[in-house]
């Protein structure tokens, strides 16, 4: 071959252009394995996390059976509900020395309260003294309760003792300075065929002769007091004790979660928190009105647990929790949602759904016909958290303390005085609150 054929064989040698295509694809082909078997092991972890999750919320019980309730919006925190934190301004007494507070009844200067280890104390010159106990046994936890009792409501009575409800035990009669306990009525004796399982609150006439309490529940006990809230059983009671005949009376039924009660100044009616729906119900125990029941007031800024007389001749209102408007309520939420409260009782306990209850504490006044007067509040809890009773102050012409406002203590007292003593219905917190306020119309 010529050397010219030669050349023109030749083909002129390009130059080889090197790009990353080929590592882009080469990249791509690994993102896209690594993906793969990123999506396939996640899906993998979903389907092992879901199918025993489903297996559970499709084979367990749930222990209630809530039926849907409808609320109202709930109130805007405005004007007179405008939040504040007046309730950081008070005292803790006895911190630490108290489990549970619950109500709180004077005698003169001496306070007395019950408490979540089952005793009824006496507090005076900063010391603590047990003076009565209606169970027995550990009273450690929240399953000892049965057992060892747990004082929820007290009052002073006309004669210088004091009646107690407890959850567990019954009504009773306690003489303080004696130490002498007498059972008035026993939750074991069945009231119009039912048993009171949960006995709450009672308030006393001045005489001492009639006592208004409450039975939360024939079917729920004081230990499982968020699922009655959650179900909303409608087999709470009004009761009326008669302490010369023994004679009890059903005043009110299917009440949802009937709680604290208070007499008015007339001991004409008798209002009674019906804690579940955000209510207050009046019942008239004398006059024209006698045997008749009407509502007091309705959609509250909060689920009321006790209620005591103001000095303004209205009454104070303690709020188990509140009803955030602006903002979110998880009971308001779930009302109308059975089947997320069955969902979340099979997969939780109590103490876990607990821990979602904001420890913002609310104190309202009424005035007599049930108005908003004003309020308290303490938002995050910081000093006064969960607050179950607010109760004020009557004093003597010396200044010294005679009773609590509306008590038999008070009855031709002058100078009663707004300030609060309050009790904490959690068992953790340990103490009493005391505040004082300026008067009945300080804001």
């Amino acid at each position: 071959m010529s050397e010219a054929d030669g050349l023109r064989q030749r083909r002129p040698v390009r130059p080889q252009v090197v790009t990353d295509d080929a590592r882009v694809l080469e990249a791509k082909g690994g993102s896209s394995f690594s993906g793969r078997v990123f999506r396939a092991t996640f899906l993998m972890l979903a389907v092992f996390l879901t199918v025993p999750l489903l297996g559970a919320m499709m084979l367990l019980d749930s222990p209630i059976d809530p039926q849907p309730l409808s609320f109202k919006e709930p109130p805007l925190l405005l004007g007179v509900l405008q939040p504040n934190t007046k309730l950081r301004q008070a005292e803790r007494l006895f911190e630490n020395q108290l489990v549970g507070p619950e109500s709180i009844a004077h005698i003169g200067d001496v306070m007395f309260t019950g408490t979540a280890d089952g005793r009824v104390v006496k507090l005076e010159n900063g010391e603590v003294e047990t003076i009565a106990r209606f169970g027995s046994g550990p009273c450690k936890t929240r399953d000892d309760e049965p057992a060892c009792g747990r004082p929820l409501g007290i009052r002073a009575g006309p004669n210088g003792t004091l009646f107690v409800a407890d959850a567990y035990k019954g009504l009773f009669e306690v003489n303080p300075w004696k130490r002498e306990v007498k059972l008035l009525l026993s939750s074991e004796t069945p009231i119009e065929g039912r048993k009171m399982s949960f006995v709450n609150d009672l308030t006393v006439t001045r005489d001492g002769r009639k006592i208004y309490f409450t039975d939360s529940s024939s079917k729920w006990q004081r230990r499982d007091y968020l699922l009655l809230v959650m179900e909303g059983t409608d087999d709470g009671r009004l009761l009326e004790y008669d302490t010369e005949t023994k004679e009890v009376k059903v005043l009110l039924d299917h009440l949802r979660f009937p709680n604290g009660v208070q007499l008015s100044p007339a001991e004409d009616f008798v209002l009674v928190a019906e804690l579940t729906m955000a209510r207050i119900r009046r019942f008239y125990v004398s006059g024209l009105m006698k045997g008749g029941a009407d509502l007091f007031v309705e959609n509250l800024p909060g689920f009321p647990d006790n209620i005591r007389a103001s000095s303004s001749g209205g009454y104070w209102v303690g709020m188990s929790t509140i009803r955030s408007n602006p903002g979110f309520s998880m009971l308001d939420f779930l009302s109308e949602r059975p089947y997320l409260k069955r969902m979340i009782f099979k997969l939780f306990s109590q103490e876990t759904v607990m821990k979602f209850v904001p420890r913002y504490s609310l104190v309202l006044e009424l005035s007599d016909s049930g108005a908003f007067r004003r309020s308290l509040h303490d938002p995050d809890g910081q000093v006064a958290a969960y607050v179950s009773e607010a109760a004020c102050l009557c004093r003597s012409a010396a200044g010294r303390p005679s009773g609590l406002c509306g008590s038999p203590q008070c009855l031709g007292v002058h100078g009663s005085t707004d300030r609060q003593e309050m009790g904490s219905w959690l068992s953790p917190h340990r103490e009493a609150s005391s505040l004082q306020l300026d008067g009945p119309w300080h804001q």
